[in-house]
């Protein structure tokens, strides 16, 4: 087993908590990554560029630095640049936090953010948030696993090593594989239901070039672009754009739907429903991060824990 370090600093120097971090969002424990929560680690399958997935266990390393250790045969130079940016990608290292921590530093209830969280992680592609976010569209977290499992256990490429039954061991799919899966995978063994269709042309769209949704990781493209690209796609409303760009490091869209309204309601302590307007007006003062202030204020509970 191969290990190394990676510096948990942002760009700016501010510091990265690990367990805050991959306590931030579900992603995190939708397959193929696998949260320990009591731990504090992560293990996740990932793509290598010329070569086989690799699996990597992610955890606490000396005071600063997350420990990785790289599953099975040792990797070479170019594996582990490969693995080192992907595994930056995932804990969102290269976003520049800095002015989101100066604001909330003045926000009583937000200041806990500025020991290191608001960091959410990421999938390795832009194609695989999209893919989570439409298997969350309209049902329970439960079956949204239940769909991304089956995404990953019959689709996703192996890794070395990987058991011959079950996802752990393997890649996310990549959207060839998706686009190739037969309507009946998506109807009766992933369960995907009216988002069967929408999964499967997302796949083909990407596969064959018509979209390109790495490209919605240019910090020069305005949000407006972005929103309308991402609610053209397949499958994607208001909300499910809103989330995306959540994950694409775009904050200025709240996302407000049937778990978020009644959880800042509550958290609030009032009695009266809690108008959009008024929660926008709560965190108007975050400019481009007040999703990210909605979304930090929401899930305190879980995530200061860590």
């Amino acid at each position: 087993m191969t290990s190394f370090d990676i510096p948990l600093r942002g760009p700016a120097g501010e510091p990265v908590d690990l367990r805050r971090t991959l306590a931030s969002h579900g992603t995190a424990s939708l397959p193929p990554m696998l949260l320990d929560e009591v731990a504090g680690t992560l293990e996740v399958t990932v793509p290598v560029p010329g070569g086989r997935p690799r699996t990597v266990h992610i955890g606490a390393g000396r005071p600063g630095r997350a420990r990785v250790e790289v599953r099975g045969r040792a990797p070479g130079g170019r594996a582990i640049a490969s693995l080192t940016e992907t595994l930056r990608r995932i804990l969102n290292l290269e976003e520049d936090l800095s002015g989101f921590y100066a604001v909330a530093a003045t926000d009583p209830e937000l200041a806990w953010v500025t020991t290191g969280a608001g960091r959410m992680v990421h999938a390795p592609t832009v194609f695989e948030d999209v893919v989570k976010t439409v298997c969350t569209t309209n049902c329970s977290w439960s079956l949204t696993t239940k769909m991304v499992t089956a995404l990953v256990e019959h689709l996703g490429e192996p890794a070395a090593g990987a058991l011959a039954e079950g996802w752990r061991g393997r890649a996310f799919p990549t959207p060839e594989a998706m686009a190739q899966a037969d309507p009946t995978f998506y109807r009766d063994v992933a369960r995907a239901g009216y988002r069967g269709p929408y999964l499967r042309s997302l796949a083909q769209m990407v596969a064959d070039g018509t979209v390109d949704l790495e490209a919605l990781r240019e910090p020069a493209l305005p949000d407006e672009d972005v929103e309308e690209r991402l609610l053209a796609l397949p499958g994607l409303g208001p909300y499910a754009a809103a989330h995306v760009m959540l994950t694409l490091g775009r904050y200025g869209r709240l996302i407000l739907d049937s778990w978020t309204r009644p959880t800042y309601a509550r958290l609030r302590r009032s009695r009266r429903a809690v108008s959009d307007a008024g929660i926008a007006r709560r965190f108007r003062r975050y400019g481009p991060h007040a999703g990210l202030a909605f979304w930090c204020y929401l899930t305190r509970d879980w995530v200061e824990e860590g």
